[in-house]
């Protein structure tokens, strides 16, 4: 994952007013635990106006869907459960309460002037269990 394409993403949502927060490896990174990633995790409001406009903006920057349909399919909470186990980097649920989370997000400057919100939640990573998110909780608690 190259910080150009980042910004890309963080640009094009920014631009589209989208609510969204970047999670997993590089909200990790933000937090002060630098491992590698290779790609970007988003939690998008799935209300209908912003998942179809997050979605919208991302094709906008040549991003394609892996998933069958068009960005008002994935802004549809019925068929979101229908791909819930396919694999991709933009939730088809959300994990968390999203407006509280959003609350609290923390800023990540990935180019000067702009800004993405991400959070790290540890909750989230304990569930998941994979060998990767146990490191990152043990990281980030030792660096607190």
């Amino acid at each position: 994952m190259e910080v150009r394409s980042v910004e890309a993403i963080v640009r094009a949502l920014n631009e589209a007013n989208v609510r969204y927060l970047i999670v997993d490896g590089l909200a990790v990174n933000a937090h002060g635990f630098v491992r590698l990633t290779r790609d970007v995790d988003i939690v998008l409001a799935l209300d209908p106006p912003n998942a179809a406009a997050g979605l919208n903006a991302l094709l906008t920057t040549g991003y394609q869907m892996s998933i069958p349909g068009k960005p008002e399919d994935f802004a549809d909470a019925a068929r979101r459960e229908e791909w819930r186990r396919t694999p991709i980097d933009i939730f088809v649920y959300e994990p968390f309460d999203f407006a509280a989370e959003w609350a609290v997000a923390t800023p990540l400057e990935v180019a000067p002037g702009l800004s993405a919100p991400v959070v790290t939640l540890l909750e989230m990573k304990r569930a998941a269990g994979r060998p990767h998110d146990l490191i990152d909780i043990e990281e980030l608690q030792r660096m607190r």
